[in-house]
């Protein structure tokens, strides 16, 4: 059995990156023989084996041949007689399209390993286009490599481009999308994968509501940047600079949808923007697939981001119904979540990305506040029902006005 290592596992040991995952190719071989050897099947597409002792991947060299419209419009050749560089032939990108043989040669008859060190993310063959799910790939791989460098060649942005024009984006369906969203956001820069995307014009058939965004101006006193699209890429990098959770970077990344319904004479001002946007998110979220984590707190976050932002300001009253609100009193509460969030889009700002954001810790402390006070006389004195919740806010509110006082005696300063 002729077996060869392929597709990222060649290419991040070529860059000296840590190899997660291997995947193998099996050339000349037969199902029933793999059957024989005793590889358990897994591909419902096109044969792929799981080893019987290292549970990798073991795929036979193939062709496809397009059939139809979309990403399953495929006809499959498995055949023995498949050679591995027709195999590699049928791969996305030159730096996918490398093997290495058992002693350790590589076969690169594309030109990977020259687009590696030219930083090139580049089409194998012209059959790239037959594949709309590719789109997304090159978009994803462009967020997880762009911090070295790479960039996206001229002739494959055109035929993503010639893709998109043809409507085959539209035949993506969403859990493709999700998938490769998903893993797009938890890469290094995942701002480039919906910049690749908009440059490639995928952007407004995949993501039409975040495609809105651009050409959407605001206050340049608060926002240099001024277009609201480019603040939410901006945002975006920040969140990826605070935390690796895609909940925060997606929530991050959606917090301002609704600034995209503002009517267009009452530009740059977006007054309402935070409770305008949760329909068009719903319907992101229901489009998609997305799972209800992400959801729950991007709505939190759209809803409540500006309140955060004056968070030093509020009312005690307005400041524990927020909390209440977001489920920061909860045993599974997000609220450092909400708060990285909402700290980004403070930073995604042109000129603001190293500004402190002193409203995390306040708002971090008043949780505090309000959570240590004793709650057990809520119960007391015949109160029940809804009676509970309104005496134990009103505790909580009580929690957060001593914390606030406590806060101003020790900013005064001492009396000579």
């Amino acid at each position: 059995m002729k077996t060869y290592l392929v597709g990222g596992a060649v290419r991040d040991r070529l860059l000296d990156l840590p190899v997660t995952e291997r995947d193998w190719l099996v050339v000349g071989e037969t199902a029933e023989a793999m059957l024989s050897r005793g590889f358990r099947p897994v591909g419902k597409d096109f044969p792929v084996f799981l080893h019987p002792e290292t549970h990798e991947e073991y795929a036979l060299a193939r062709t496809e041949r397009k059939t139809a419209p979309g990403y399953k419009g495929f006809a499959v050749d498995a055949s023995p007689e498949v050679t591995l560089d027709e195999d590699l032939l049928r791969r996305d990108l030159t730096v996918n399209a490398m093997a290495l043989d058992a002693d350790g040669r590589l076969i690169d008859p594309y030109n990977g390993q020259r687009d590696l060190q030219n930083r090139l993310l580049r089409h194998v063959s012209p059959a790239f286009c037959e594949d709309p799910v590719r789109i997304l790939r090159v978009a994803r791989f462009s967020a997880r490599y762009a911090h070295l460098g790479f960039v996206v060649a001229d002739e494959t942005m055109a035929l993503m481009a010639d893709m998109v024009a043809a409507g085959e984006a539209d035949y993506l369906v969403a859990e493709r999308v999700w998938a490769e969203l998903s893993k797009a956001l938890v890469e290094p820069r995942p701002a480039a994968f919906f910049q690749v995307l908009r440059d490639c014009g995928a952007l407004k058939a995949i993501f039409p509501e975040i495609d809105a965004l651009f050409g959407v101006p605001q206050p340049e006193k608060h926002h240099p940047e001024i277009d609201t699209g480019i603040h939410a890429l901006m945002v975006l990098e920040q969140a990826a600079k605070l935390s690796a959770s895609a909940e925060v970077r997606l929530a991050a990344l959606l917090h301002d949808l609704g600034k995209a319904l503002t009517p267009s004479h009452f530009w740059p001002s977006h007054h309402g923007h935070e409770q305008k946007g949760l329909p068009v998110l719903e319907r992101f979220c229901e489009r998609l697939r997305v799972p209800k984590v992400h959801k729950t707190l991007a709505a939190h976050v759209m809803a409540y981001h500006t309140h955060c932002h004056r968070v030093l300001e509020l009312r005690p009253d307005t400041l524990v119904d927020m909390l209440q609100a977001i489920g920061a009193f909860k045993p599974d509460s997000c609220l450092e979540d909400f708060i990285l969030a909402c700290e980004a889009d403070a930073r995604g700002r042109t000129g603001f990305e190293q500004r402190d954001y002193p409203q995390a810790a306040y708002l971090r402390e008043a949780a505090a506040a309000a959570m240590a006070v004793d709650t057990t006389s809520a119960t007391q004195n015949g109160v029940s029902g809804p009676q509970i919740g309104a005496a134990i806010r009103q505790l909580r509110i009580a929690g957060i006005q001593q914390f606030k006082q406590r806060r101003l005696a020790a900013e005064q300063p001492l009396s000579a």
